[in-house]
């Protein structure tokens, strides 16, 4: 089935922005991830801290 020209063209432009939202998601995601590990990172060392001054080591 052929399509015309301007059918052609909005279907590109739609794949191409859906495409481009899901990079920009993944993005957002990753960039949580960081932002995540980096908080759990700076609540364990915080944790044992307050372990380690609890029991006097």
């Amino acid at each position: 089935m052929k399509r015309s020209r301007t059918e052609v063209g909005r279907w590109r432009m739609s794949r191409q922005a859906s495409r481009r939202k899901a990079r920009w998601l993944e993005g957002q995601s990753r960039r949580n991830m960081r932002i995540h590990s980096i908080r759990k990172c700076i609540l364990n060392r915080h944790r044992n801290a307050l372990v380690f001054d609890f029991y006097g080591f």
